[in-house]
């Protein structure tokens, strides 16, 4: 095949050829893929033997290659280097995805084998993980609405095609607003900043094309803008930008798109029998219920919000004291608890940020990572979308075990946030092979690239989720790696942040941009002793976002969106000087596409259980415990969802957790 998407991939590592693929080569490359698959589907639906686990349920986890390898190189680029040939695409095969989907569900000859094997399902004499995967398969297309038939079945497809639609409009409108805006910076406007963010702001106009500094609305700019910036009238100006995204009024207004979205999302869980989306959703999910998800949530909303405004009263009377006679507002929140760290903690973040180099901090989860698993890190030279990304070869004793690409600094053609992904997943059938792991982050450039903290334990978090995709030792692909309930997939990531606080790997890796020089014990010591600060409005603005996800996706659809945001957020008494983490019109978590949809609560479900997984380890041998991380691991790392998220965590600890250690590490308790 000519087309450089399709067929076997002769390069290092059967790594994607980027220097060879051009954007033309999608739209022809997704048309064959989707007839490939389409045929195969067929094959496994008309096959006249007696159904099996190998004929059709083996069937379909070989099926599909060729499509889910032009997918795969398709969204890492659409999502970290889009350009407007590549959004045209999106809104193109947004729709044909979407209806290959449902095609595939409505096949009722499929269906009826799958349905056959799961009711014979004692007599097969399965593994336990096929046994899983039947479970899977058979719950998924039961939930995508195989059973259904006539008008419903009709009506279950045109809304999974519009809801596809709108995900993919809900990112691109947000996109388009966060490249759209930007802020010069004037000699006025620079004083008082750091030089790291004046560097920055620099490099950030550079890009632009523009002589002065510039403030854009990457988390990684605005942030430390929102921090260090005395001049209350620019913070107010920035804020007001970064609150504006998605709800500016035009083209690429996002509450409409919200409102349609939960509609059809009722809709969709009413047609397949359940009272909610959010019950629909969190069946599958270790939370079960969604009154479990909120339970959990206000256990740890009242002694957040009660830190916030005590907080709250103390940023004021700072604010007063500079002469400003007014509320505290959300655009002074950053900057007077910067000036509080400071004289509470003796902690500058511009002090902080050299010892925070990028490259240091990338060789730190790297080292901890060979610690904890035995695993090596060799950089190779393999073609990849941008100059900016960078690859490394994943080796334990000498063997192979994933290439790993790091993707770190912001730019105007990448969507906001971090994340990870896997560009192709580890398995043992078909035939074995080995895991092509993403991470994508919005940092800013410099040189040296520097970081902050908060930068810092973003860059643990996703490679938390590299490890869980590069230790994953099972056989089928569709439980590979992060396969696994929504709100058990943060455990490993929000576990490997803790190895970040853990004082000899700053010890030895937070050196000094300029002289080399490690971080003097007393500023070691200083971070540590601040590593819950503020975890008052830190909490409050998380939770607030994951209890409105919730009320949006239980009972009835709110009509108005913003309306129901601003209904959940007074019955909450939410502070005012705090807003939430991702406002309705931003909050790509919950209407970019299904993923956290009823499930923002997930990451503080996971928290629970890795606050005390991290526990064990301190309880044991301490942070490098052998058998602690053998048994992490085994029982967990290794496993991706071939057993539930319960079942896979008795297993390494025993028990579950509750809260307490969650609220002690975030401070909120004794």
């Amino acid at each position: 095949m000519t087309n450089p998407l399709l067929g076997h991939w002769d390069t290092p590592y059967t790594i994607a050829p980027f220097d060879r693929i051009e954007d033309a080569d999608f739209a022809p490359a997704l048309e064959t893929a989707l007839t490939l698959a389409r045929a195969e589907i067929m094959a496994i639906s008309e096959n006249p033997e007696t159904p099996s686990f190998a004929n059709t349920v083996e069937a379909l986890e070989a099926s599909g290659k060729a499509l889910n390898q032009v997918l795969s190189v398709f969204y890492t680029v659409a999502g970290a280097d889009s350009n407007p040939a590549r959004q045209a695409l999106q809104r193109d095969f947004a729709p044909k995805l979407a209806a290959y989907s449902s095609w595939i569900y409505a096949q009722k000859p499929l269906f009826a084998r799958i349905e056959a094997l799961w009711e014979a399902r004692d007599g097969l004499d399965l593994t336990d993980e096929q046994a899983r995967v039947l479970m899977l398969t058979h719950r998924g297309f039961r939930r995508r609405g195989a059973a259904l038939t006539g008008a419903e079945e009709a009506r279950m497809q045109a809304i999974m095609a519009r809801l596809a639609e709108l995900g993919t409009q809900f990112t691109q409108n947000l996109l388009a607003d966060e490249a759209g805006w930007h802020m010069e910076l004037d000699e006025d406007a620079l004083t008082g900043l750091p030089e790291f963010l004046k560097r920055s702001a620099r490099d950030a106009g550079k890009e632009k094309g523009l002589e002065a500094p510039i403030i854009t609305l990457s988390r990684s700019l605005i942030v430390p803008f929102l921090q260090f910036s005395p001049r209350r009238d620019l913070r107010e100006r920035a804020f007001a930008a970064w609150s504006a995204r998605g709800a500016s009024g035009g083209e690429t207004d996002n509450r409409e798109i919200a409102n349609e979205t939960l509609a059809l999302r009722e809709e969709r869980a009413r047609l397949l029998g359940y009272d909610s989306f959010a019950a629909f959703k969190l069946e599958t999910e270790m939370a079960g219920t969604p009154a479990a998800a909120r339970d959990l949530l206000m256990q740890v909303w009242e002694p957040a919000k009660a830190q916030a405004l005590r907080d709250a009263e103390v940023l004021t009377a700072m604010m007063h004291e500079d002469g400003i006679n007014a509320d505290l507002a959300p655009w002074d929140w950053r900057y007077y608890s910067e000036k509080r760290r400071q004289a509470e903690h003796d902690l500058d973040e511009a002090e902080l940020k050299p010892y925070l180099q990028l490259d240091r901090m990338i060789e730190a989860a790297f080292a901890c990572a060979h610690r904890l698993f035995g695993l090596e890190f060799k950089p190779v030279d393999v073609p990849l979308y941008h100059p900016d990304c960078r690859a490394w070869e994943v080796t334990r004793n000498g063997a192979h075990v994933a290439v790993f690409i790091g993707d770190y600094f912001a730019r105007g053609s990448k969507r906001s946030g971090a994340w990870c992904s896997a560009m192709r997943g580890q398995a043992k059938f078909p035939e074995r092979q080995g895991p092509v792991v993403i991470n994508v982050c919005n940092f800013a450039k410099g040189d040296p690239a520097l970081l902050s903290y908060d930068d810092a334990r973003t860059l643990f978090h996703e490679f938390g989720h590299a490890l869980h995709q590069m230790l994953s030792d099972v056989t089928y692909e569709s439980v590979s790696g992060t396969s696994v309930a929504r709100d058990f997939v943060e455990l490993p990531s929000q576990l490997y942040e803790h190895w970040l606080e853990v004082p000899e790997v700053l010890g030895e890796f937070a050196t000094h941009a300029e002289t080399g020089a490690p971080m003097p014990r007393d500023l070691l010591q200083k971070v540590l002793d601040a590593a819950t600060y503020d975890m008052g409005f830190q909490t409050v603005e998380y939770v607030a976002s994951a209890l409105v996800d919730l009320a949006f996706h239980e009972g009835a659809a709110p009509k108005y969106a913003m309306a129901r945001q601003t209904e959940v957020l007074a019955e909450l008494g939410m502070p005012d000087a705090i807003t939430m983490r991702h406002a309705t019109p931003q909050f790509a978590h919950v209407f970019a596409g299904d993923g956290y949809s009823s499930g923002y609560y997930s990451y503080m479900w996971s928290e629970v259980m890795d606050a005390d997984a991290f526990q064990s380890f301190t309880e044991a041998g301490g942070a490098f415990d052998v058998e602690r991380a053998q048994s992490l691991e085994n029982n967990i790392l290794s496993r991706g969802g071939s057993a539930d998220g319960e079942t896979l965590y008795l297993a390494f600890r025993g028990k579950m957790p509750g809260p307490e250690a969650l609220l002690r590490g975030r401070g909120l308790i004794a």
